[in-house]
């Protein structure tokens, strides 16, 4: 019987592990990671490339649905005006846009490690991370954004209301560590 996998294809571990075909004799897969290491599996044991795209694809749409019952989605933390929430995500956004999308991402990032499932990360799109995002109370926002730049979330509110030169300086100090994270981000493709 022929193998599904050729020389050179790529090959998928169930724990998301990427190898390379190396060589395929007998039912036995030989294979290699980037870093040289190598490994030798039964051909049943490992997935083709459109057989794990159709598993995560799966698993990823699941993973959307899990963020929005996560904690950080649902949980508020203190008594927030919600006008003045809505005024800080709209400032924010004006000077620096594309913080709100770094904030959906992140959080979502940080979401799915915490659940023990990281290889879904590299398959999620920004579009339906903010999606997540908006679909939450005000308040959940201004406070995950209060999180992403390391300020307490009445404390970033209330400077909401003040003048655009105050929040620039929060959000470039609270950016400050994260800047190449930031800037590679806002070059990424919105999908």
């Amino acid at each position: 019987m022929p193998s599904k996998f050729r020389r050179g294809v790529r090959a998928y571990a169930p724990n998301g592990t990427i190898y390379t075909v190396d060589d395929i004799e007998d039912g036995i897969l030989y294979c290699s990671l980037p870093s040289g290491a190598e490994a030798e599996f039964n051909e049943d044991s490992l997935l083709t490339e459109s057989e794990w795209g159709a598993r995560t694809g799966k698993r990823r749409e699941v993973a959307y649905d899990r963020l929005k019952l996560a904690k950080p989605y649902t949980e508020i933390r203190g008594k927030l005006d919600p006008a003045a929430c809505q005024q800080l995500l709209t400032r924010c956004e004006k000077l620096s846009p594309g913080i709100l999308d770094f904030t959906a991402y992140t959080t979502a990032v940080s979401i799915l490690t915490d659940q023990g499932d990281r290889d879904l990360v590299a398959g999620l799109t920004i579009a339906k991370c903010r999606n997540v995002y908006d679909a939450v109370k005000v308040e959940i926002r201004a406070g995950l954004l209060a999180d992403l730049l390391g300020v307490a979330p009445d404390v970033l509110v209330g400077a909401g209301r003040l003048g655009d030169n105050l929040m620039r300086a929060m959000l470039d100090k609270g950016l400050a560590t994260r800047d190449i994270e930031y800037d590679d981000f806002r070059n990424r493709r919105r999908n």
